[in-house]
């Protein structure tokens, strides 16, 4: 009887053994990634030539595409993009040799393109709607949305040319900021 009772007694010793072990109903694994950001970035038409007029006329033209690129990836992704203009200026003459920023009108005109979630808000929309630079203006803005983004305009310049103004290649500077 010994026999059958070791027997007995090994079986269940190596049914205990290759039994699974109870396993736990789910599990919980923490995951974490980042999303890249990047900056605010604007791209400007490095020049552009308005052509030529006379004294006492208007030179008007568009500048290029401007764009503001924003890989910031921000929660709330606005921004404000602003103009401003130098005096326009040429070599030596006996008259006015500067045309002043507020002989110098903008217009944003509507998007060209936009990517991106929220509001884009051009700053001067139609050519009725045109601001001097005498001082800094709104030239685009984005008023909502989260996420990366872009806006693409084609401004309008318009020089007032005084009619004493002499002859020549005027160069001024336009500005756009991003912030």
């Amino acid at each position: 009887m010994r026999k059958p009772l070791l027997a007995l007694v090994a079986g269940a010793a190596v049914l205990a053994v290759a039994s699974p072990a109870a396993a736990a109903p789910s599990g919980d694994t923490v995951v974490t990634f980042t999303v890249s950001t990047a900056n605010l970035d604007i791209s400007v038409p490095a020049s552009v030539n308005l052509g030529a007029n006379f004294s006492g006329s208007t030179d008007s033209g568009q500048l290029g595409n401007v764009t503001v690129t924003d890989s910031r990836a921000a929660l709330s992704a606005t921004w404000v993009t602003t103009v401003s203009s130098t005096s326009f200026t040429t070599g030596g003459g006996t008259g006015p040799e500067t045309i002043l920023p507020n002989l110098v009108s903008y217009w944003s005109g509507p998007a060209v393109a936009t990517t991106g979630t929220g509001t884009f808000v051009p700053g001067q929309p139609t050519a009725g709607s045109a601001v001097t630079l005498n001082v800094p203006r709104t030239a685009f803005s984005k008023t909502s949305g989260s996420g990366n983004n872009t806006a693409t305009w084609n401004p309008t310049l318009i020089v007032t040319i005084p009619a004493g103004a002499v002859g020549g290649t005027y160069t001024g500077v336009i500005t756009h900021s991003v912030a």
